[in-house]
């Protein structure tokens, strides 16, 4: 028992050790297909970038997903060792465990950074689950036949003022620098493997946390402030972004959700780089709708593939 992984040290449900298997298949995989090129794509945001309430055993089957390289970090904020992750290395595409999260009920005096953290326990399934990129990787494969590599950092129940903002050198910046800090270190194992990486797009789900009083009127901002700095600290100033946020949070009774769309929209017309995804249509857990379906998170995916490729073919004929 012991030459075997950290993940088998503890009891876990068998579906644990499927989703194992099929992660050291992916990592064998993208050793064998070393020296290629292959686009990046960067999915990131708040719970539903996460698939908080996407369900694993409610996702289709398709082994295909296993040939995207897949680097994730995903969890509570701040980020902390309590995230589910990838352990610091390319593997195939999948369902993310759920890791180890503090319980909810944790006491204020066991949180980290002096009680400041949020405790959602990563994914309500025990088994894990799904954000928009699986939904994203299998349309785009319908469509095209090009190498994709997914690197993916979301952390549940975060805002631009206080997690996201790269000029908060405290927690208020922490999620922006996690982010930054699993793009790099991905790229850089990429190049140790020979594996080249062209990025293509940021897919972007976040704003419900913002959809209040106070930070409603200063989104388009700080959401602009962070591409800005993004495209800054990755040498990517034409990296495309594609925004999106889960109109029905609040149960369609949030009147400042508008606002949030409505700065997300002018962002991507003044830049030029991305598009507004609307999301009114995917499918959101009732009775709060606070989160995306399994099925909603497919569709989400979807419709970031499909705004992608028809950014690309407007692009394409300027």
């Amino acid at each position: 028992m012991s030459n075997w992984p950290v993940l088998f040290s503890r009891p876990f449900p068998p579906l644990a050790l499927v989703l194992w298997l099929f992660a050291s298949a992916g990592i064998l995989e993208m050793q064998l297909l070393a020296g290629e090129e292959r686009d990046l794509v960067i999915v990131a945001g708040q719970s539903n970038a996460v698939g908080f309430d996407a369900y694993p055993e409610l996702l289709p089957a398709d082994p295909a997903d296993g040939q995207v390289l897949f680097w994730f970090r995903v969890g509570d904020p701040p980020p902390d060792a309590h995230d589910s992750t990838s352990g610091g290395q390319w593997t195939g595409l999948g369902v993310q465990p759920k890791g180890h999260p503090l319980p909810r009920e944790t006491s204020v005096d066991q949180l980290p950074e002096g009680g400041k953290g949020r405790q959602y326990g990563n994914f309500k399934s025990a088994e894990g689950g799904f954000g928009p990129e699986i939904g994203f990787v299998r349309e785009l494969r319908m469509r095209e036949r090009r190498s994709l590599a997914i690197v993916k950092v979301a952390f549940s129940g975060t805002g631009m003022r206080t997690d996201w903002n790269p000029r908060d050198l405290g927690q208020g910046g922490s999620c922006y620098r996690a982010l930054l800090a699993e793009i790099k270190a991905a790229r850089d194992t990429a190049t140790r493997q020979n594996i080249r990486l062209r990025s293509r797009a940021l897919l972007w789900v976040q704003g419900e946390s913002d959809s209040n009083p106070r930070d409603a009127e200063d989104y388009e901002s700080a959401l602009g402030v962070m591409l800005a700095r993004l495209r800054e600290d990755l040498g990517e100033p034409h990296l495309p972004a594609f925004l999106a946020v889960n109109t029905h949070f609040g149960n369609d009774k949030n009147p400042f959700v508008a606002r949030v769309v409505e700065a997300q929209k002018a962002i991507a017309l003044k830049s030029g780089l991305g598009e507004y995804v609307d999301t009114a249509v995917a499918e959101t857990l009732l009775p709060t709708q606070t989160h995306f379906t399994a099925l909603g998170t497919l569709e989400v995916g979807r419709r970031f593939a499909e705004a992608l490729l028809r950014w690309e073919a407007v692009r394409a004929t300027k």
